[in-house]
Order: C-alpha cells, then sequence, then structure tokens
C-alpha cells in the first residue's frame, strides 16, 4: 500500500475553476504536478491564472519571489488524460459536477491507470462512487475543496466504503503537507460538512428575505458583527460548551427556534436570477456593481481574505 514518501507526482484533471489553484498548492508543496483540459484555451487561462496567483502569493509574503519561475515549472500541460496521469502517484479529479462526464473520465481512468494510485474527486454535490468502476472503489476518495483552492484552508476527505481507511490518511496528511486543513469524514454524506451548514444558513437568509424582515445588507453586517468572526475563534461546537449545553438543550425544549418552511425555490433567489442578476459575473446580484471594476474587486477580495485565515490560523495552532 501506498505511503505518503511514496507520493511524487500529482495529476489534476480539469483546468476550469478549481484545477489551477490545486496544482498551485501541490506544487508549492513541491510535487511535479501535471494538469489535463480538453480545451487549449481553458488550459492557456489556467497558465495565467496560476501565474498571476502565484505573484499574488509572492506580494501576501506566503511564497519568496525568487521561488515563482520554480514552483511554477513544476506544472506541466498535458493534451491528453493518459499522458496527465501517466506514473502519477495520486490524481486530483475537478471537471464539471456533471454526473455523466465524470462517469466518462473514470472510465476513461480505469482503462490508462494502475491498482497503487490514489484516485480523488473534488465533487460538490454528486457521489461519485456511485459513477466510479467498481474495481476502482478501494482507490477512491473525495477530497472537497473550497474555492478558491489555493487560498480556502478547508478540505473535506471522505474514502469509498471498499478504500482503507490509510489512504484517507495519506490523503490528509498529502493536504496538510502543502498546508491545507484537511477534515477526515467518518462517512459519505452529500455536502459534505461546510456547504450543509451553508445550506441551512441560506435557507434561513432567503426566509428572511422572502417575507421581508431585513435586507442583505442587514443580514451581512449582522452575521459579520457577530458570531462569524466568534467562530474563529470558538468554531460551532466549543461555542455551545462555551455558553453551556444546558442552554442549548433549553433552547431546543423551548422551540426557541422552528425551520421555515421548506420551498422548491426562495421567491427572492428566482427574481433575481430570472432577470439575470447573477451576481458580480453579471454586475448585479443582492448588491449593484455597476462600474465596479471587477478584477480589482476580486484582488481586494483575496487580500481581505488572506488577512482572514492568516488570523485563523494563528487562533488554529493556538486554540482556546
Amino acid at each position: 500500500m501506498k505511503t505518503l514518501s511514496d507520493i511524487k507526482k500529482i495529476a489534476v484533471l480539469g483546468a476550469g475553476t478549481m484545477g489551477p489553484g490545486i496544482a498551485q498548492v501541490f506544487a508549492m508543496g513541491g510535487y511535479e504536478v501535471t494538469m489535463w483540459t480538453r480545451s487549449a484555451e481553458t488550459r492557456e487561462k489556467a497558465r495565467e491564472t496560476l501565474r498571476k496567483s502565484l505573484v499574488t502569493f509572492s506580494d501576501e509574503e506566503l511564497l519568496p519571489a525568487s521561488e515563482i519561475d520554480r514552483v511554477f515549472a513544476r506544472v506541466s500541460f498535458k493534451p491528453t488524460v493518459e499522458e496527465a496521469v501517466e506514473g502519477a502517484d495520486f490524481i486530483m479529479e475537478t471537471i464539471v459536477e456533471n454526473r455523466e462526464a465524470k462517469k466518462a473520465l473514470f472510465e476513461q481512468l480505469d482503462a490508462c491507470i494502475g491498482k497503487d494510485c490514489i484516485i480523488a474527486s473534488n465533487t460538490s454535490g454528486l457521489n461519485v462512487f456511485e459513477l466510479v468502476p467498481e474495481n476502482r472503489l478501494p482507490q477512491m476518495v473525495i477530497a472537497h475543496w473550497y474555492a478558491p483552492a489555493q487560498l480556502i484552508p478547508l478540505v473535506e476527505v471522505v474514502k469509498s466504503d471498499k478504500a482503507p481507511r490509510e489512504f484517507c490518511d495519506i490523503t490528509a496528511a498529502l493536504l496538510e503537507k502543502c498546508g491545507k486543513t484537511p477534515v477526515v469524514m467518518k462517512k459519505f454524506i452529500r455536502g459534505y460538512i461546510a456547504n450543509r451548514l451553508q445550506m441551512c444558513l441560506n435557507q434561513e437568509v432567503f426566509f428572511l428575505l422572502d417575507n421581508g424582515y431585513c435586507t442583505p445588507e442587514d443580514i451581512d453586517r449582522a452575521v459579520k458583527a457577530s458570531f462569524i468572526p466568534r467562530a474563529v475563534v470558538l468554531g460551532l461546537c466549543k461555542r455551545a460548551d462555551f455558553g453551556g449545553l444546558d442552554m442549548t438543550a433549553n433552547n431546543f425544549r423551548n422551540k426557541s427556534y422552528t425551520m421555515p418552511p421548506e420551498v422548491d425555490m426562495p421567491k427572492t433567489l428566482a427574481e433575481l436570477v430570472e432577470n439575470g442578476h447573477l451576481g458580480l459575473k453579471t454586475g448585479r446580484g443582492f448588491y449593484d456593481y455597476t462600474g465596479v471594476d471587477r478584477q480589482a474587486l476580486l484582488a481586494k477580495r483575496d487580500k481581505q481574505l488572506f488577512e482572514v485565515f492568516k488570523l485563523a490560523k494563528k487562533f488554529m495552532d493556538d486554540p482556546v
């Protein structure tokens, strides 16, 4: 069975939204990385994205400027899946979230890889264990990253029922070596941890908006001035410990909170989407981004995220 020290080469399949950031993390961790994507245009954009991101990391003093070219050179782009995975010890699938596309890719992999590499999927909403050829399930894990992948520390890891626990441990150790914060789950559930919590929050957000209780600005101001920064220090479960679990139990007994009724689609969300207001990429969503320099705003977001996660790491390294 593979060990962490056996992993020398990593293949990243897919170079769209997540691929370049994931490749950067592994390359900064010292690994040789091969990338594949179907589109030559996407391939060139991925190269540009990777280079710009490495410069940003250097600007944030997370990578010496002298290392930019060296890290960039660790990532190579291959025109075929077969070339990308040749000799790979760890394969990271990051293609579009489409059942048929993923199934086809896993079948293609089945024909060209050995039995000793670890196969990981970045799927956010699919049970890929249903899409992988059965004979590959003993090699299969999910490693679910968050965007931007090179910046957000969390990666949720869970193995297939047929894979050994050691594959989860190796994947987590690999991620940790590369500076990520892996969480190994006991068993698979769609949405994992963070996305399920965010969906619960989204239900409440749209209930408040649909029923006219407050504005989007009110919601953002409230959470940024209360439990979100507190969670950086205490998380959710430790916060309950500090407040007293008897108080939490009383909240349940007293029905202090009732879930909003389930709806097929929140009215506020449906109206925004139907009107083509999809957020920053269209210039309007909950907020109006008309006339805003999109790249400058994204750069400002990233700079602030760097600062937040540097502080979060400090607290996580020395928890209360």
